[in-house]
């Protein structure tokens, strides 16, 4: 279960964070960036959960 709700977790930050990329305000483009960087590695977390079947 923990799987889905990295994979859910990391598709949200992602893209919250391509959207914070399109302001106008360069701290927040900084911010998008980041969360989108986030976004992508909680997807790779629950990836290898996946992988591993949930036992990390």
């Amino acid at each position: 279960m923990g799987e889905l709700v990295d994979k859910i977790k990391g598709n949200v930050n992602e893209a919250v964070g391509k959207v914070k990329q399109q302001s106008d305000n360069p701290d927040t483009r900084d911010e998008g960036a980041g969360q989108e960087i986030k976004g992508k590695a909680q997807q790779t977390i629950g990836k290898i959960k996946g992988a591993l079947g949930d036992d990390i």
